[in-house]
């Protein structure tokens, strides 16, 4: 049987049976495909994120750009936009891009022009939504809608495809973001990893959920992007997820205090440690499990899973 970190076939392991004992790893594949399958949203979820998205752009463009477009300069970010969301959806973030006319307008005011933008912002959207309580602060607008909430972020757009958006923090200022960008290099590194950067990316926004753990889910995604060019099996099929979870877990633990470049900018964004103690002990709890799972111990394999990710991997696969 081929050694670490030549993870064998499932069907390599079937044809080696007589020679090599019994097949290991059977439950994997059916545990991981069943988690990704619960992580899903639901038609319903999906059509009631995407009604309150449609509904906040048209306001938007009512008040900004004369028009009734639900969807024109609506730019849905975050997991939203790159379909990294998992069930039951949180929020939904969505860049509005608002005429250059508003941003020399502001520029004109005195004291913090981004959180009087802010407030401009959330006082057309409660035109429409009046008996919603928003608030307007950071760098969004919040409309917490009684499923979840959307959260808007103004922004005006620059020349070279990047977004300055507000930040009333500190006396207030714009940043620059390159949402295009960002998306762009998630579906090329998805891509070349055969669709597991956001499944993988998916799976461990579940552990951060469900452990409550102190980080954000565009660190998660970039580090799970790291962490699959490493390994030849990082392109994988679900078979290969027991290690490829243990793997980004000990790739989290080592860039600990770390830091990584966003796409197309030359921002450099801290990873901190808030999570490290949470991280080795999801380390050592998928240790077990992947030795549960190649022993082809169901249950033990899947009460550690549990410890992770909670009722949303299965304990017991058949």
């Amino acid at each position: 049987m081929t050694a670490f970190p030549g993870h064998p076939s499932f069907g390599q392991l079937l044809g080696n049976a007589q020679l090599s004992g019994p097949p290991r790893w059977i439950y994997v594949t059916r545990r991981f495909t069943t988690l990704l399958a619960t992580l899903n949203i639901t038609s319903d979820q999906l059509e009631d994120g995407n009604r309150k998205l449609r509904g906040v752009i048209a306001s938007l463009n009512r008040a900004y750009w004369d028009s009734d477009s639900e969807t024109d300069n609506g730019i849905p970010i975050g997991s939203w936009g790159k379909r990294t969301r998992v069930r039951p959806p949180r929020d939904i973030d969505v860049l509005f891009p608002l005429p250059a006319a508003v941003y020399h307008c502001f520029e004109q005011r005195s004291g913090n022009r981004q959180s009087q933008l802010l407030q401009e912002v959330k006082e057309h959207l409660e035109d429409t939504y009046p008996a919603t309580r928003m608030r307007g602060d950071g760098q969004v607008v919040l409309i917490p809608f009684n499923t979840y909430a959307v959260e808007v972020v103004p922004a005006f757009a620059l020349t070279d495809g990047s977004y300055f958006v507000c930040d009333a923090n500190g006396g207030g200022q714009y940043k620059s973001v390159y949402p295009h960008a960002e998306l762009a290099a998630l579906d090329a590194a998805d891509t070349a990893m055969n669709g597991n950067v956001r499944k993988l990316t998916r799976i461990m926004k579940q552990w951060q959920r469900y452990c409550d753990v102190p980080i954000k889910s565009f660190h998660i995604e970039a580090l799970v992007k790291e962490t699959l060019r490493r390994f030849d099996y990082g392109r994988k099929d679900e078979f290969w997820f027991d290690w490829l979870v243990r793997d980004v877990l000990a790739h989290l633990i080592s860039r600990s205090n770390g830091t990584f470049v966003m796409p197309s900018s030359t921002e450099m964004v801290a990873l901190g440690n808030a999570w490290l103690s949470k991280a080795e002990t999801a380390y050592q709890r998928a240790l077990k499990a992947c030795e549960y799972e190649r022993a082809n111990y169901n249950v033990l394999a899947g009460e550690e899973w549990q410890k992770i990710f909670g009722t949303a991997v299965p304990r017991m696969v058949t």
